[in-house]
């Protein structure tokens, strides 16, 4: 048996010298991601130093009697944008039980809504690796700063789970901003005789004894605030539209009699938009109706929107043109919303124009006479620049919206003009896009225009314009 001589003092600083050279040399040396993106209204939301390219979320939730439980495993597949020591993940509340980074255990800690995960080694920038969360507990209703709820909505023996901005941080763990789309795979498992509808495409049902596993595919990149999980008693239908796109619509028995006419119109609503913005940006289509006291507001979630209650045809047409306006092309901040909504409301007085209704023109007169009498809101911001979190789904970022769209229409003529909306659906695709690009946008398709006015007017502009 051989010993190791021991360490001469003399030879000491040598040998430390050159094992913290070799240390330094070794590994990536990367720096955590910052844990928000600086979003001007929601400065926390999202997080830095990688991209989310998929989401497996696999979920078991219970209703029962007391508090609702839910179980979940996210596994996150994501691209380093930079070389990472550390980065943070979205996730209001819930217990996390473990966290692993390309199949190792990982450090982890909380703080708020940031979860920090420390791998157990740094990620070179261009890497892509896979983060996996367990979690479980109670998730959580959030407030949003003007006074309605998202996140996790418990309903009458299910629940509903609605994104817009951040909710979708109190059911899974994630990169929660509408600059960071994703495809998803979402496999919930609830108690059999009650169903679990989610966006994309039905996979597959599986019941094992007293539980029922359902898997949804969605195949398009898609932004977490569209992201849904409807748990509950359904009617489902399923059928399609022209040129064959699949059709799946789940409603509450309470609203089944009431909402058949209004559903029997998506195919044509899909139709008449197709037709007026471009090709339909995704696989399926279809809605979730809930009952009247699950939420407050309908939500274009990506594939299916969903509905508190019967919506009425405007409401109907404003979210399905959403597919187009908000969910393939989605904003690069929360600043950027008139560019979902102003598009989505335009959609409603096209559809009104198209369809034995006023002209677009009659009702951007009657806003701008009495729009202040109706909505004294109207003029109290510019819509692309809200006033605050509290304000980006104001009557503004809706109606002004619209009228700045208008304003393009009236400048351009309606060939131009459709080939502006058609062109920037097609040009931002699953994608991301701000107001800057649309201004640019425009003025680069009608090159000989002055759009000047109606930028600094309606889209920037203070208070109500002087002239129509």
């Amino acid at each position: 048996m051989s010993r190791s001589a021991p360490l001469v003092p003399s030879a000491l600083p040598v040998l430390l010298t050159a094992f913290l050279l070799t240390a330094c040399g070794a590994g990536v040396h990367g720096t955590p991601g910052a844990e928000g993106l600086r979003d001007p209204y929601f400065p926390k939301a999202g997080n830095g130093g990688y991209d989310v390219t998929h989401y497996d979320l696999r979920l078991d939730y219970a209703p029962g009697s007391g508090a609702p439980r839910l179980t979940g495993e996210a596994t996150l597949t994501a691209r380093a944008t930079q070389s990472l020591s550390a980065f943070d993940l979205d996730l209001d509340g819930m217990d996390v039980q473990s966290v692993e980074v390309e199949g190792s255990a990982a450090r982890w800690n909380r703080d708020g809504q940031e979860l920090t995960v420390r791998p157990r080694h740094d990620l070179d920038r261009g890497e892509t690796f896979r983060t996996t969360v367990r979690y479980r507990g109670t998730p959580r209703t959030l407030t949003d700063p003007d006074g309605s709820h998202e996140g996790w909505l418990p309903t009458r023996g299910g629940a509903l789970a609605l994104g817009e901005p951040v909710g979708s941080m109190a059911w899974f763990p994630g990169n929660h901003h509408p600059s960071d789309k994703a495809t998803y795979d979402i496999t919930v498992t609830v108690p059999k005789g009650l169903r679990a509808v989610s966006n994309g495409e039905l996979r597959s049902e599986r019941t094992s004894g007293d539980r029922t596993a359902y898997a949804w595919h969605t195949g398009e990149p898609m932004a977490t605030y569209v992201a849904t999980v409807a748990v509950g008693r359904y009617d489902i239908s399923r059928s399609t539209a022209p040129g064959g796109l699949p059709v799946y619509t789940a409603v509450a028995p309470t609203e089944a009699k009431a909402s058949r006419k209004v559903l029997a119109r998506i195919p044509e609503i899909i139709e008449w938009a197709r037709y007026n913005f471009g090709p339909y940006p995704f696989s399926s289509t279809g809605v979730i109706v809930d009952r009247p006291d699950t939420a407050e507001y309908a939500l274009e979630t990506q594939n299916r929107p969903v509905f508190p209650g019967t919506p009425d045809l405007e409401t109907l047409v404003h979210e399905l043109v959403h597919q187009w306006y908000g969910d393939s092309v989605t904003p690069r901040s929360w600043r950027d919303m008139w560019l979902n909504e102003g598009f989505a409301t335009y959609a409603e007085w096209l559809w009104g124009e198209d369809h034995g209704g006023d002209s677009a023109q009659r009702t951007f007169d009657a806003l701008y006479d009495h729009g202040e009498d109706d909505d004294p809101d109207l003029w109290a911001f510019p819509p692309a620049k809200p006033s605050g979190p509290g304000h980006i789904s104001d009557t503004p970022v809706y109606q002004r919206g619209a009228m700045v769209l208008h304003k393009i229409r009236q400048t351009v003529g309606d060939d131009r003009f459709y080939d502006i909306v058609q062109g920037w659906a097609a040009a931002h695709r699953h994608g991301n896009a701000d107001t800057a690009q649309f201004t640019a946008y425009v003025e680069k398709m009608a090159p000989h225009q002055d759009f000047s006015t109606i930028w600094a007017d309606w889209l920037y502009g203070e208070g109500k314009p002087a002239h129509r």
